[in-house]
Parts: C-alpha cells; structure tokens; sequence
C-alpha cells in the first residue's frame, strides 16, 4: 500500500474495494464452516434415534477416532464428548481434579481471568495467579510445578499464546491443565507435556457449539481415581463411579443427551480436515492465514498486533490495533463491514481494549484473508470521517 493511499485512508473516505471475501466469516467463535460445507451433506441416519443405540455411540465413537487419528494422540490419553462446550470441559476438568494440591493460575486474558474467578469465589480456593495485561503473555518462570497448574494455551481474547510446551517440566509434580479451546488442530501441541486438555469443535473446525472436547492423560485419570473433592459434583461433571473412572464417557457414552446433528456437523469437519492432510494440513492453513493478515498489518501504519512479541501472538485469534480507536470507532467499522457483506463479527472482545480481531483458523480461506486488506482500508476512512 502506497503512503499517499494510507494518508487518504486515515483522512477521508475512499472507494469501496472491488472485491470481497468469498467467506466473510471472520468471527472467533463459532468460527467459518469448513470449505464446500453444506447441510445437505451431512449425514443424518442417526437423527431421531437414540444417542445410546448402537447406531448413535457408533457415530460418537466414530468422531472419537477422527479426533485421536487426526492428533496423532497417544493411547494414554482419553478423549471425551462432553456438554457445555470449552467452558463446560475446562469447569469439569476445575471440579473434579482441583483441590488435591496447591493451584497456579496463569491469566493473561478474559477466559483466562474466567478459571481465577471460578477457583476463588465457587470452589473457594486461593491459587497463585500470574496475570499479564492483553498483549503480554506472563513470565512462565514464575510457574511453580509443584502446584497444579491452569492456563489458556491460545488467548482468544488477547491474541497471545504459549510459543510451545517447553517451559512445562516433563517431571512435574502437579497436573498441566489447558485450555486449548483455539489451539488444538492449529498448533503441533506436546502431548506429553499436558494432562489435562479441553477444546470444543466450534473453533479451528468451525463445527456447531455447545459440546466439548475433555482430553485426559494417564496423571489426570490418576488423579481422578485417587482423589475425591470436598465439594459436590454436579451430574454432568461426575467422571468416577466406586472409585474407577467411567470409561464410557471415552467410548461414546455421553453423560448427557448430545446433539447427534452437531456431532455430525464436526464428523464433516474432521473428515475434511483429514481430507486436507490431517493436523498438519490444518495448522499449514492456519499458518498461511496468519502470514496473509501480517502482511496487511505490515503495510498499514494505522494497523498493528496486539501481541507485540510475534513467538507468542496467536495464529488463530489474531488481535489488532487501530490507530486513535475507541470503542465507538471499532463499533462503526465492524457495522460497515457487516452492512457491505465484507467481513463479519471482527470487533474485538468486548473485555479487551478496543481493537479488531480477525479469526486465521483452518476453515477460513487465504484468498478472504487477502481480499480483507482493501475493505479495512475503506472501513477505517469510512469509520474516521464520520467520527
């Protein structure tokens, strides 16, 4: 982009942009549906039928394959469906393992802040938190892994994520707890290093919500087998009964009545991210998002990352700066953009400071994320010309 067309941008309207993005799906959550999804593919024998036929568990164990084949998760470590989506798995994750031993906290977004408030004031425990502002990730050094320890692997809301799994001992002592709800299919993640990892399907899959992703390794089943909480479990958090854990909830056997047709919908998800080179087809794609959206923000001086430190700033959830933004100039561009069909649900989160957030996911298409350049250009002019 040429100096003498920023300078029109940040002063006066300009021409709107040609060309749109194909998808202009750019919200981080629920995020774009895969390529060539359509409802009429999905399969749908299993509607109507029960969730505990054999047809039913089949298709959920099916889906349980696809997620352990496409990982290249290891067979010590358990993959469950459970309700609530990623906050749903993380809480139950909270509630039935916490307690045992001494808690950090590692908040450095809004979800992140979520998982302090719930082990302060509804468990009643006192974790050390290390919090850093949005933008920055915490001094991992400060983790002490004698503790058990909860953190965000990709802030949603922030932009910022762990850079890998080195800063987590292989000898800990307490268990890694993760939520790695925009992370998992995005990020070549160190089994090894995490016991404890939940996601839900309606990120890097751009599957439907309201179910969640509960990955256990073999410490937090051990945990679970051999620790009983002070507090009450609720129903559909309850993984142990007489002391062994409930293996069906890993083999299908959801503890509550799933949507078999948001099962189905992440089936199509996961069958086309196999179709596309698995895990590391889906993190090339990704990776070619964020590369086309730095490029953008490379030649706009009115653009910028909010995660400064480009090893930790997300390749999915990508946070941007506005130059003289408030919440009200963010608010215009966003509307203008939904109004012309250029791009959806790019406003930041409404926690962090205002800015832009453009989703760089899997399912989204490079093309969409280059055709996104021009339309900001004219958002912005648009947006400061009638401020």
């Amino acid at each position: 982009m040429t100096e003498s067309t920023v300078a029109v941008a940040t002063r006066a309207s300009i021409a709107k942009p040609a060309t749109k993005p194909a998808r202009p799906h750019f919200s981080s959550g629920p995020c774009a549906k895969p390529p060539g999804w359509d409802a009429s593919k999905l399969a749908v024998e299993v509607l109507g039928r029960s969730h505990r036929s054999k047809l039913g568990k089949a298709r959920l164990q099916y889906a349980i394959d696809l997620m352990r084949e496409l990982l290249k998760l290891p067979d010590t470590h358990r993959i469950g469906i459970v309700p609530g989506s990623d906050t749903g798995a993380f809480e139950m994750a909270m509630w039935t393992m916490l307690g045992a031993r001494e808690v950090t906290a590692l908040a450095w977004e809004s979800f992140g802040e979520g998982w302090v408030t719930d082990a302060v004031k509804q468990l009643k425990i006192e974790p050390t938190v290390v919090r850093a502002d949005y933008g920055q990730l915490p001094d991992l050094s400060q983790v002490d892994w004698s503790n058990d320890v909860l953190f965000t692997w990709n802030g949603t809301t922030s932009g910022v994520r762990v850079p890998n799994g080195d800063w987590i001992p292989a000898d800990r002592e307490g268990l890694s707890f993760a939520d790695a709800t925009s992370a998992v299919f995005a990020y070549d993640l160190p089994w090894d290093k995490i016991d404890v990892a939940t996601f839900s399907w309606q990120k890097v899959l751009g599957g439907e919500g309201g179910h969640g992703v509960l990955i256990l390794g073999p410490r937090a089943v051990e945990r679970l087998t051999e620790y009983t909480p002070a507090w009450p479990l609720p129903k559909v958090f309850r993984l142990v009964s007489k002391g062994a854990l409930t293996e069906g909830v890993f083999k299908g056997e959801t503890i509550n009545t799933p949507s078999m047709l948001a099962v189905e919908d992440a089936i199509f998800a996961l069958e086309w991210a196999k179709s596309v080179g698995g895990a590391a087809g889906l993190i090339a794609r990704s990776d070619a998002n964020a590369a086309a959206l730095d490029k953008i923000v490379a030649e706009r001086d009115w653009l910028g990352h909010l995660a400064v430190d480009e090893a930790s700033r997300s390749k999915t959830s990508v946070c941007l700066t506005v130059e003289g933004a408030d919440e009200a100039l963010i608010k215009a561009m966003a509307s203008a953009l939904e109004k012309e069909g250029a791009a959806f649900d790019v406003a930041g989160y409404r926690d962090a400071p205002p800015g832009l957030r453009i989703w760089c996911g899997a399912t989204v298409d490079t093309a969409d994320i280059e055709a996104l350049g021009p339309w900001l250009d004219w958002a912005y002019a648009t947006a400061k010309a009638s401020n």
